[in-house]
């Protein structure tokens, strides 16, 4: 049997909930799928440490959410070791685009048996994102909730609401400029979000991609409107009817974005966790930097 490292978010969505649990489920789930697991569950600040020592075997498997995945990817990206992802977060976009499944035993399956594919990864002044990057309204929203969870010690999904209507009564405009290569042009947004590959806005599909090897970021800006009509948009986009025309001021696809803002500094989040970064902010896409344990071939654009 091969052993593989298995490193584990342990403070992060479905790993908190089975706590010690969560270790013997993981070596079952394993041999099962015919390796041997050497499982380490750690704080977050202690997981990058630990794979760029596993990253010598070759293959490293990260159990949590995109947030964890995202900062494998920034040891990983534009080596030669794989990541296997078992999607033990909240959300797990990145596992779900892949089409690894959520149940454990069968994501164990896919990190053992799977096929090796390498994807495009997003990066800005550095900062390696899997999924997408956003100024505006969601840090402002990210920066609210963490608020509420240590405060009130509320989960995730319940700090979510109140944080999004907070925000929303504060509705901030950031005035940016955009550069990709066909001329500097100027912005007034409530939200700016920047995407690895392209995010589908066609109703029953928003928020997914079908490819992440078409080597391009994606560009959405939302236009700039008054309170009551944002919150309609945000709960048409919620149930997949956000409208190209009537949503968006800026779509476009590109290999390298620059964003300048007015101030010194932007708070961006990337893959869900927030960051200050001087400005400008200059974005790329890195084709093919990752390479990732999916169930077979990655989606063709």
């Amino acid at each position: 049997m091969k052993t593989l490292h298995v490193i584990v978010n342990k403070n992060g969505g479905t790993a908190a909930k089975m706590g010690d649990a969560l270790i013997g489920e993981l070596e079952k789930s394993f041999a099962e799928a015919g390796a041997t697991a050497q499982v380490a569950a750690l704080d977050g600040k202690q997981i990058p440490d630990s794979i760029e020592v596993a990253a010598a075997s070759g293959r490293v498997t990260v159990a949590g959410g995109d947030g964890t995945a995202a900062g494998a990817a920034q040891i990983l990206a534009g080596s030669d070791t794989e990541l296997g992802l078992l999607p033990l977060g909240t959300l797990n976009h990145l596992a779900r685009d892949l089409g690894i499944p959520a149940d454990l035993g069968e994501a164990a399956r896919v990190a053992v048996n799977g096929q090796a594919v390498a994807i495009d990864v997003g990066e800005v002044n550095g900062q390696v994102f899997v999924n997408n990057a956003s100024i505006g309204l969601y840090p402002l929203m990210v920066r609210k909730r963490e608020g509420l969870r240590r405060a009130k010690g509320w989960p995730k999904w319940l700090s979510t609401v109140p944080a999004a209507f907070a925000v929303l009564e504060r509705l901030p405009h950031h005035r940016l400029r955009l550069d990709w290569g066909k001329g500097e042009r100027a912005i007034v947004t409530p939200l700016l979000f920047v995407g690895n590959n392209v995010y589908s806005l066609d109703r029953g599909e928003v928020g997914k991609r079908a490819t992440l090897t078409d080597g391009k970021l994606s560009v959405y800006a939302v236009a700039r409107r008054r309170r009551a009509a944002l919150i309609w948009f945000a709960m048409r986009a919620l149930v997949g009817r956000a409208e190209r025309s009537l949503d968006f001021e800026t779509l476009g696809e590109c290999e390298t974005l620059t964003v300048t803002s007015s101030g010194g500094s932007i708070e961006i989040a990337l893959d869900g966790e927030l960051r200050r970064m001087d400005s400008p902010l200059e974005f790329r896409i890195r084709a093919g930097a990752l390479t990732v344990i999916t169930p077979g071939k990655a989606p063709q654009p």
